[in-house]
C-alpha cells in the first residue's frame, strides 16, 4: 500500500503527461479546447481522476467528453511510458465543476453588490422614521413616569411566592396544628412537641 504523499506526487506528474498528450498525440476533431485542471490517484496507484474543463457549447463539451473515452488507451499508455510505477494506473475523466460554480458564485455576488448600490442610492439623504437605534441598552435609565414592572394580580403573587423562596421559605417548617398526626422526623419544633405530649 502506497502512502498519500507518494499518490499525490503521481496525480501530479500524469496531470502533465495527460495534458501534453491531449496536446501532442490526440488528434480527434471532437476534441475542444480542453483543459487538464487536477488528477487524483488513489493510495494504491491503481486508479486516476482527472478532471478538465472544456469551453464551448454543450454540444461541443459532449463531443470532447467521448473524445475523451476513445483516446483512454492511447492516454493511459502515454502515462504508462513516463512514470516509475509498476502498474499504470486506469483513467477516469470527470468535468472540472469547480470554475463553473465559481462563474456562478461570481454572478450571484456582482448581482448582490448591484442590488446593495441601487439601495444605497435610493437611501440618500433619507432619515429615519424614529430613533436610529430604537432598542434601549442595560446601561441606560428608563424614562421618568416609565413603569418597571407591570403589576397585575398574578405577577404580584408571582412576585410574593418568589420573595418567600428567597426567604427561606419551607413548607416542612409550617405549623399544622396540634394533634396533627405527622412523621416526627419532619415538621417544626413544635409539632413533635405536641406530638410527644399527645403519647
Amino acid at each position: 500500500m502506497a502512502d498519500a504523499a507518494r499518490a499525490a506526487r503521481l496525480a501530479d506528474r500524469i496531470k502533465v503527461i495527460v495534458a501534453q498528450a491531449l496536446e501532442r498525440r490526440v488528434k480527434d476533431p471532437r476534441l475542444g479546447f480542453v483543459t487538464v485542471t487536477d488528477a487524483r490517484v488513489t493510495n494504491d496507484l491503481q486508479h486516476a481522476t482527472v478532471y478538465y474543463t472544456v469551453y464551448g457549447t454543450e454540444e461541443e463539451q459532449a463531443g470532447t467528453r467521448a473524445a475523451l473515452e476513445s483516446a483512454k488507451g492511447i492516454l493511459r499508455s502515454e502515462v504508462g511510458k513516463n512514470i516509475t510505477a509498476r502498474l499504470t494506473p486506469t483513467l477516469t475523466f470527470v468535468p472540472d465543476e469547480v470554475p463553473v460554480n465559481a462563474n456562478h458564485l461570481e454572478d450571484i455576488l456582482r448581482q448582490a453588490r448591484a442590488r446593495d448600490a441601487e439601495l444605497a442610492e435610493a437611501a440618500e439623504g433619507k432619515t429615519f422614521a424614529g430613533d436610529a437605534d430604537p432598542y434601549r441598552r442595560d446601561d441606560e435609565a428608563a424614562p421618568e413616569g416609565a413603569e418597571q414592572q407591570e403589576s397585575t394580580p398574578h405577577t404580584d403573587a408571582a412576585r410574593a411566592d418568589l420573595a418567600g423562596m428567597r426567604d427561606g421559605y419551607d413548607p416542612v417548617d409550617e405549623d399544622f396544628g396540634k394533634g396533627a398526626h405527622c412523621d416526627p422526623d419532619s415538621g417544626t419544633t413544635q409539632m413533635r412537641e405536641a406530638q410527644e405530649g399527645t403519647e
